[in-house]
């Protein structure tokens, strides 16, 4: 029988494993139009979360008092989505991978002024190294004024905010409502792609895209499953092995060879995340202890 922490790190890895594979897909989607992969996405999603609803809400599943929140997560989720799978297309796998760890970078920034948290000197100077981090990665682009490198930093500022509503939502909404509603406007949003041209996809291609939905729904509930069991301090270091699975993956597939700028940066990055989430922890803490004595 495993662990609490055991399962957690379980759920984790298998996160990541789904999130990684459905970012191969994407980047290998690239003869279909976006908006046709964005409904496979959305689409595919909605059936996988269809399984998990409780049986004692099946009658009114969809009801929610917090429209406008659920309206706004989903707008800065679907900003961040199609951002990153336009990056997906025209970036290295590692390069967008490597950016895409700056989310909590900004979510650092974003919930000083969303939620009124006070930030210390240890997290702003973790904010700093990752901003560092950020601008070696993304130099390439900059010198060859290549706008396709802005794509992965609209992804993280998209899921900052995901990031800071989802807390807001999590206090009275549970996980799968909010997915699903995500999923649905995915869904909606690609309907309007249609006049633009789609492609009838062979079966085999017609089963590789609906994955994208499959491992978009599983991977998110694997990852709120590994945070129900875990600390998140523990097992949020191993969403870097995301980066080892996209410089497989790029290097077979793709031919792609990860720069020492991109890994340089890619350290920063990291470091400047960890930086955070162990100041969250110890944050955690004093309060729980304060709580304790009081």
């Amino acid at each position: 029988m495993l662990s609490k922490n055991q399962l957690g790190f379980l759920y984790m890895f298998l996160s990541i494993c789904a999130f990684s594979l459905m970012d191969l897909i994407v980047k290998w989607s690239v003869q279909y139009p976006l908006g046709q992969v964005l409904f496979f996405r959305g689409f595919f999603g909605i059936v996988f979360y269809f399984f998990i609803i409780p049986k004692d809400r099946f009658h009114n599943f969809y009801k929610t008092n917090r429209a406008g929140l659920h309206f706004l997560r989903c707008l800065s989720g679907l900003i961040a989505l199609i951002a990153i799978f336009i990056a997906l297309r025209k970036l290295p796998l590692a390069t967008v991978v490597s950016i895409s760890f700056a989310a909590p970078i900004f979510t650092t920034i974003f919930s000083i002024f969303l939620l009124n948290e006070k930030v210390g000197i240890f997290r702003w100077l973790a904010v700093i190294i990752g901003f560092i981090g950020i601008i070696i990665i993304t130099e390439p682009g900059i010198s060859q004024l290549n706008i396709y490198y802005i794509f992965p930093i609209i992804f993280c500022l998209g899921l900052s905010y995901v990031a800071i509503s989802i807390r807001q939502l999590s206090t009275t909404e549970p996980v799968w409502l909010i997915s699903f509603y995500f999923s649905l406007s995915i869904t909606l949003l690609s309907f309007t792609t249609i006049p633009q041209g789609w492609v009838i996809p062979s079966f085999n291609h017609f089963i590789l895209l609906s994955l994208i939905g499959i491992f978009g729904g599983v991977a998110n509930l694997w990852l709120s499953q590994s945070y129900k069991y875990a600390e998140v301090s523990l097992v949020t270091p191993l969403k870097y092995l995301a980066l080892v699975f996209a410089i497989i993956f790029g290097y077979f597939i793709w031919g792609e060879v990860p720069t020492i700028k991109t890994l340089a940066g890619a350290f920063l990055v990291i470091i400047s995340t960890l930086i955070i989430f162990r100041r969250e922890i110890y944050k955690k803490n004093i309060i729980t202890s304060k709580t304790f004595n009081d």
